[in-house]
């Protein structure tokens, strides 16, 4: 200020015009932001979870918690937080006698326990985040107790080793011992400790339990699929039964002298059953009800039905579609007639039948409530309304 006063009074003296003499512009120095977000990531193919993970160099179980995945499988499409965090200016500490493994696929917790000599719970108690005892994470890291076997945790913010030894209920000097710690005040947080004696069998009894249910999940998954196997085995084995039997019928109709077929004509069909009672008629039934492709005529239990024309049995039978025990006719010229749930059949497929000549009997088979005769008209394959060919 001294300088800047005498320039002013010199200024005023002199004749001379004195420019303004420049300050320096105020400046506060702050610190770098912190590198601290997400990277909005979505797969593609060929991506893997460790891959992304050393890309960005994170740790991919970090991905993992961001993107609430159950486990390292990636969908081609998905979209992926991928954290950024500034790298610290140094490493958080590990304990000596601790060995960071980076792991390998195909590893598990046994297989890692067995390889180190360890069991499972000296594992989980030195890793106790760990989500499952068998998917470990391609890329992410397992601390492996060499020495001193404990608790291994990550000193949390606002405390110390001392009051940390203290909440397990353990000697500050023994824990700094097994730490490699002189300075128990060196410690920041982040840092891992090692609890000595220490085990995580809360987390562990939780991690089995996890492991059982899994494998029961996976054993529930096969069993469906050699279900499903069965199921498409046995569909594929009645494909080709009816197939051999088309062809068996296709040759015996050629293997057979012509005989006088039954011209169709409308009204040419007789009631397949007598003292029976209309209980559904053709057509739709209702907003929520499959379409009626026939009529129910309800009859007594073993009342014989006859055929309502002349004609050559298609199908005499079961059928898996819900009409039980049934027979198909051919009338010829594309006609043929339908009868459903019969209790007995009468007839062998191939057979010859007159009108009113016995075909079965009245019974409840297939999907059915109560006995009656399911009948239907077909003509060129579409079913048509019974009662317009029926007296």
């Amino acid at each position: 200020m001294c300088f800047l006063a005498a320039a002013l009074a010199w200024a005023q003296a002199s004749p001379l015009i004195l420019s303004p003499i420049p300050l320096p512009e105020a400046t506060v120095e702050v610190g770098r932001a912190p590198k601290k977000g997400w990277v909005l990531y979505r797969v593609k193919p060929g991506d893997t979870l460790a891959g992304l993970a050393a890309r960005y160099g994170v740790d991919p179980r970090h991905i993992q918690w961001s993107s609430g995945l159950k486990d390292d499988r990636l969908q081609v499409g998905q979209e992926l937080r991928i954290p950024l965090v500034a790298a610290e200016e140094r490493e958080p500490r590990v304990p000596p006698g601790v060995e960071a493994y980076r792991v390998r696929p195909g590893d598990t917790l046994a297989s890692l326990a067995q390889r180190f000599g360890l069991s499972p719970l000296d594992l989980v108690s030195a890793n106790p985040s760990l989500e499952s005892l068998d998917r470990l994470v391609a890329g992410s890291v397992i601390y492996i107790p060499k020495g001193a076997k404990g608790l291994l945790v990550s000193l949390p913010e606002g405390e110390t080793l001392v009051s940390l030894a203290q909440r397990f209920g353990l000697s500050p000097l023994r824990v700094a011992q097994a730490n490699g710690v002189k300075d128990p005040t060196a410690l920041r947080p982040g840092d891992l400790v090692l609890l000595p004696g220490v085990q995580a069998k809360t987390t562990y009894e939780r991690l089995l339990a996890k492991q059982e249910e899994e494998r029961r999940a996976r054993l529930e998954a096969e069993r469906r699929r050699q279900e499903e196997l069965r199921r498409l085995a046995e569909e594929r084995r009645r494909q080709e039964a009816l197939r051999q039997a088309q062809v068996q019928r296709r040759q015996a109709q050629a293997s057979r002298p012509q005989v006088r077929r039954v011209s169709y004509q409308e009204g040419g069909m007789r009631w397949p059953l007598s003292g029976f009672r209309i209980t559904t008629y053709f057509g739709q039934r209702g907003a929520f009800q499959r379409y009626h492709t026939g009529i129910d005529l309800a009859a007594p239990y073993g009342t014989p039905i006859v055929a309502a024309k002349a004609g050559q049995v298609e199908v005499a039978g079961w059928s898996s579609w819900g009409y039980g025990f049934h027979v198909v006719l051919d009338h010829g010229g594309g006609v043929e007639t339908l009868y459903a749930h019969m209790s007995r059949i009468a007839v062998r497929p191939g057979a010859w039948v007159e009108a009113g000549q016995v075909i079965g009997y009245v019974g409840s088979t297939g999907w059915s409530t109560g006995p009656h005769l399911h009948f239907e008209v077909r003509v060129g394959g579409v079913a048509r309304n019974p009662l317009a060919y029926l007296p």
